[in-house]
């Protein structure tokens, strides 16, 4: 791991002296990592492996993983809800799905809750990346990647469109938000929420939305750029307590503060694809990188949106 610096105030985010740990590894395509803060555990997907796992801290210092889905559907993003069921992105099936890890069992999928398939009559893409807001409205992106040998199971799309879509969470109504974006993939509320961050994977920058009191998006602006060499895409993002913007991109993890400037970025051994900040004090930066998973300690709070 290397730090590139671009403003002074990267270096009050991560120390120098921080060292990357990787937890696990022996992964196809890891991805959609979720922090359960009361079983101070990481729920993570391996797309490829068709699988998703948690990993924990045991009693007496190890760690373990443990396969909570076996034929996950290849999913990608997940995201919990308040009572600590989780929503799941399906790239094999075009579904968003509710389960709960507590009673879904591993090897049947029984208790899997399908809450969208399709949209105006066509089946979705292939749902990748889903927040929850504090309200419980289910936002996801839907491009195609699901629909590819890499990152799934090729077919043809019914959908001439990649959207970003919006569950409600009282009548369960699909709506979309926008078709505007070429690739959309990762996504995260500000820290109050009133605005709503999306990556465009093909377009290489983040797009930034008012959410209106009715959950609509709206005045829709390219809000920054990720510029950078190396492996990976715009993809997986998450916000910090402070209100700067993690986001897996080329080369690594960029960061920007709340006025889009870039800060710096961590240059990541294997292609990163996603993040989420965990342990007690929400500091440790967990990252999805291919065939791993990895720890690195930070110096500012992650923001936990829901539990």
């Amino acid at each position: 791991m290397n730090l590139n610096q671009r403003h002074p105030t990267f270096s009050t985010l991560i120390s120098p002296d921080a060292q990357l740990e990787q937890i696990a590894t022996g992964f196809d395509f890891t991805e959609g990592p979720i922090w359960h803060p009361q079983q101070q555990a990481l729920i993570f997907s391996d797309i490829m492996g068709n699988s998703i796992y948690s990993w924990k801290k045991q009693n007496n210092g190890k760690s373990g993983t443990t396969q909570l889905r076996r034929n996950s559907h290849l999913a990608n993003g997940n995201a919990f809800d308040a009572q600590s069921i989780v929503v799941t992105c399906e790239h094999g099936t075009s579904r968003v799905t509710r389960w709960d890890p507590a009673t879904l069992d591993p090897l049947t999928n029984d208790g899997i809750e399908v809450i969208a398939t399709h949209y105006g009559g066509r089946e979705l893409n292939s749902p990748n990346d889903v927040v929850i807001k504090r309200d419980g409205a289910i936002y996801f992106t839907d491009p195609g990647s699901g629909r590819s040998p890499i990152h799934g199971i090729p077919r043809e799309r019914e959908m001439d469109f990649c959207g970003v879509y919006r569950i409600d969470p009282q009548t369960g109504e699909l709506t979309l938000l926008t078709d505007e974006i070429t690739w959309p993939n990762g996504l995260c509320f500000s820290l109050d929420e009133s605005q709503l961050y999306v990556n465009d994977s093909r377009s290489f920058n983040i797009r930034r939305y008012d959410v209106q009191l009715d959950g609509s998006l709206a005045n829709g602006i390219i809000w920054a750029e990720t510029t950078g060499s190396g492996s990976g895409v715009p993809d997986g993002m998450k916000i910090d307590s402070q209100g700067n913007i993690w986001c897996c991109a080329q080369g690594g993890i960029h960061i920007f503060d709340s006025s889009a400037t870039s800060l710096g970025m961590i240059q990541m051994p294997e292609q990163s694809a996603n993040l989420v900040f965990g342990d007690d004090d929400l500091k440790s930066l967990y990252i999805t990188a291919t065939t791993s998973v990895y720890r690195l300690r930070v110096e500012v709070a992650g923001h936990s949106p829901v539990l």
